[in-house]
């Protein structure tokens, strides 16, 4: 049977959330969906996902269909069907810490102050899981809320579609070569 890898992209399902910048995860999904011809949009699990083969493995792609606090179900829920080790899992998501256009990955890591990682560690028990942070740029702590689900300015949006793109390159990385290579070339790149 082939290796599965489990990829997901963190986002907010309803229609009016679908520009924002904490949307970028979906994002993301949506550009490897182009790129190996996965259609993402069969409901299981509380989310959208999509299976396909790529360079020997079994790539699933989810977006939870659920709230950006609630992420955590949907991608526990998989991990235990697929009886996935936690080093096949690769969560994408935004981040504030980061400047817009620049993506940083991680091995594991706490959730810092993003809701969606937060569940997610907490239904998995764990926070030791693979994850693709894209920036999005900093805003006062008081102005999180509204920044994260607001539409990236004019400006702002080359450098958020070329971090998608990057990101969409880093996660192709991941699924063949494995994540000291994705880490080493991504992370790097940016320095």
């Amino acid at each position: 049977m082939a290796e599965v890898r489990l990829v997901v992209g963190l986002g907010n399902p309803d229609p009016e959330y679908a520009e924002t910048r904490h949307n970028l995860g979906f994002k993301v999904i949506e550009a490897l969906d182009d790129r190996l011809g996965i259609e993402v949009g069969r409901r299981k699990f509380g989310a959208r996902i999509g299976e396909g083969p790529y360079e020997g493995k079994k790539v699933i792609l989810m977006k939870p269909w659920k709230y950006m606090n609630c992420s955590g179900e949907p991608v526990a829920t998989a991990v235990g069907f697929y009886k996935l080790d936690l080093g096949d899992l690769m969560v994408v998501t935004d981040d504030r810490a980061l400047e817009p256009g620049t993506i940083r990955i991680r091995a594991k890591g706490s959730a810092g102050g993003h809701n969606g990682l937060a569940d997610i560690v907490e239904k998995l028990g764990t926070n030791e899981f693979a994850r693709c942070r894209v920036g999005i740029g900093q805003c006062p702590s008081a102005l999180a809320v509204r920044y994260v689900l607001g539409r990236p300015e004019p400006e702002e949006k080359p450098l958020l579609n070329q971090a998608i793109l990057r990101a969409r390159d880093a996660v192709l990385c991941w699924l063949e070569f494995g994540l000291e290579k994705m880490m080493n070339e991504f992370n790097r790149m940016q320095e």
